[in-house]
């Protein structure tokens, strides 16, 4: 029986649903016990995996393929890692900001965004390469429909009877919203939405689909209750409020990460994310 179905979000492609799984769920444990000292079993709560589909096929290297500036392509890709830029800059004093002059080239330009991401504690560890792959994780779901459709059907195939809530961090939210408004026919879902960039306009929010009607995107049918939670400084998401887009009926709540904003494993242990969590439980429970 499976309750709840977790969705991940970018750069998972050498991990698996069971590794992930692994990690998710002691997370999840933790947040529904600090809110209410209850858990789910675990045979209760499903991946659903889909980082294989951006696996490179066949490379012979280690990691991640070799990737530079000039590797950043025009669109979506850069205009991403820009914006990360422009959010780091805002908030952290030893990130230099985007304020570059015009003349200059767009590789250059990139590149200084991804000199700069490199010192900033919000991208903290990561590689050049690896952000370039995780906009290109981005690009891809967008751009790509075969790749879009399949990500869909893996959290498709996890949802049955007796799911009620759905959960998903970073590109997983928009994998989630996307999935839930194709499926009308479900009925009686929670939506817990963490660390989620479905409000950004032009990167994110105007490439939906179904399409937004004049800045307002459309309630996704079978979900009852939606509950997005935010870090203000989650360089990922960029914009924490999604109410203000998709409707007054999400309920935007605020938590502090620390220096892992983005980072899933925060996201799960804090309170309002195992408060959220019960609560569509116990609502979805009583309309069995």
């Amino acid at each position: 029986m499976t309750r709840i179905v977790l969705v991940h979000g970018i750069a998972q492609q050498f991990k698996g649903a069971d590794t992930l799984l692994a990690d998710w769920y002691p997370a999840l444990s933790d947040g529904l016990s600090l809110a209410s000292g209850g858990r789910v079993p675990r045979h209760e709560v499903s991946m659903a995996f889909y980082g294989d589909l951006f696996r490179p096929a066949g490379h012979r290297g280690l990691g991640i393929p070799d990737l530079d500036a000039s590797d950043a392509e025009d669109g979506l890709e850069r205009e991403l890692l820009l914006q990360w830029w422009k959010f780091a800059a805002e908030r952290d004093s030893r990130v230099s900001g985007p304020d570059i002059p015009a003349r200059l080239r767009t590789p250059n330009l990139v590149q200084r965004a991804l000199n700069a991401l490199s010192h900033s504690s919000f991208f903290a560890g990561l590689s050049e390469r690896m952000l370039i792959f995780s906009a290109r994780q981005v690009r891809r779901y967008f751009t790509e429909l075969e790749t879009r459709a399949g990500i869909q059907r893996r959290l498709a195939e996890q949802v049955t009877s007796e799911t009620r809530v759905i959960i998903a961090h970073s590109l997983g939210t928009v994998v989630a919203y996307e999935t839930l408004c194709a499926h009308p026919h479900w009925h009686d879902l929670a939506l817990v939405t963490l660390g989620s960039p479905l409000a950004v306009r032009n990167l994110v929010f105007d490439r939906l689909i179904p399409q937004p009607t004049n800045g307002y995107a459309r309630w996704p049918a079978p979900v009852t209750r939606w509950a997005n939670i935010a870090d203000e400084g989650d360089a990922v998401s960029l914009v924490n409020e999604l109410a203000p887009r998709f409707g007054g009926r999400v309920r935007d709540l605020s938590v502090h990460n620390g220096a892992r904003a983005h980072d899933v494993g925060p996201y799960l242990t804090a309170r309002e994310t195992g408060q959220a969590i019960t609560e569509a439980l116990k609502t979805g429970n009583a309309g069995a």
